[in-house]
């Protein structure tokens, strides 16, 4: 029984060396099972679900094909506002991260020496070690009214308190990680040889930036962005803990599924963002930035 299980075993494992494509099938099975079931239909469910409705009397929910949410979307001054301002919000942060993170990426990986750059990248990796929620509530407590901020800039009422702006700095507190290390991980792979015969040709720094350093920047850049950008676009705790009366796509989509009870609506809201993102990934698909992921 044994020498026919070895045997049996021994041919699988022949017939698997001669069909190199059918043994990947099997490796990668479950993991596309796991996806197509658990991230594909749940997408597949909030879509379905956003065309059906909530009945005004009962609250129970209306399994019929209807449109109405997304008429109530386009239609409405104030969730086209809040779209709008939900994408300036991400825009806005994206162009924090990348303003600080290019000089300190740029630092880390050719200005440092090899010694000190696995420390540094600790050091920006150290952050996303804490909570979420830890980080975001220690900002609320800087930006409370008569905190920290405050007593900084001169007294109670003089720091920017809660609101949109204090929304933009915490997102691009939490996402800076996110956008220094694929611009890190660009400029490494950028020999200092490269650079140093630009300067040997009489090249100035504004030159060698423009020619040697941008074209693997950019790339380097959009990989990034992806990050800040939809993780920005999608949030809602910020948004609740120091966003003040501030409405962005989350906490409206938020206040959908819980006070409001209309879970259609809130489906049909999420797909904005989900839907942006798709647009904004097939943009940037052609700089190359799927490849530094």
């Amino acid at each position: 029984m044994t020498v026919t299980t070895k045997g049996g075993g021994r041919q699988a494992a022949s017939f698997l060396h001669r069909h190199p494509k059918l043994r990947l099938a099997g490796l990668l099975s479950a993991p596309v099972l796991w996806l197509v079931v658990a991230y594909l239909g749940a997408l597949a469910v909030l879509l379905i679900s956003a065309f059906w409705s909530v009945n005004t009397f009962t609250g129970d929910l209306v399994k019929v094909f209807t449109v109405e949410n997304f008429r109530t979307l386009f239609t409405e001054q104030v969730y086209r506002n809040v779209a709008l301002r939900s994408v300036g919000v991400a825009a806005a942060v994206t162009a924090i991260c990348v303003v600080l993170a290019v000089p300190m990426a740029f630092f880390m990986a050719k200005v440092a020496s090899p010694k000190y750059r696995h420390w540094l990248v600790i050091a920006i990796l150290t952050p996303l070690w804490a909570s979420y929620l830890v980080k975001a509530y220690a900002w609320r407590v800087l930006l409370a009214n008569g905190g920290p901020v405050d007593w900084l800039l001169g007294g109670p009422g003089n720091g920017p308190g809660y609101g949109l702006f204090a929304v933009i700095l915490v997102l691009s507190y939490l996402w800076l990680p996110y956008m220094i290390l694929p611009i890190y991980a660009g400029l490494e792979r950028l020999p200092d040889s490269m650079l140093e015969a630009s300067a040997d040709l009489g090249a100035r720094a504004g030159r060698t930036f423009r020619a040697i350093v941008l074209p693997i920047l950019v790339p380097s850049i959009f990989a990034g962005s992806i990050f800040t950008f939809s993780l920005s676009l999608g949030d809602f705790i910020t948004v609740q803990i120091v966003g003040g009366k501030t409405q962005l796509i989350g906490n409206v989509v938020y206040a959908n599924i819980g006070a409001a009870n209309n879970l259609p609506f809130a489906a049909a809201l999420a797909t904005v963002p989900v839907a942006i993102m798709v647009v904004y990934l097939i943009a940037v698909r052609r700089s190359g930035a799927l490849e530094e992921l």
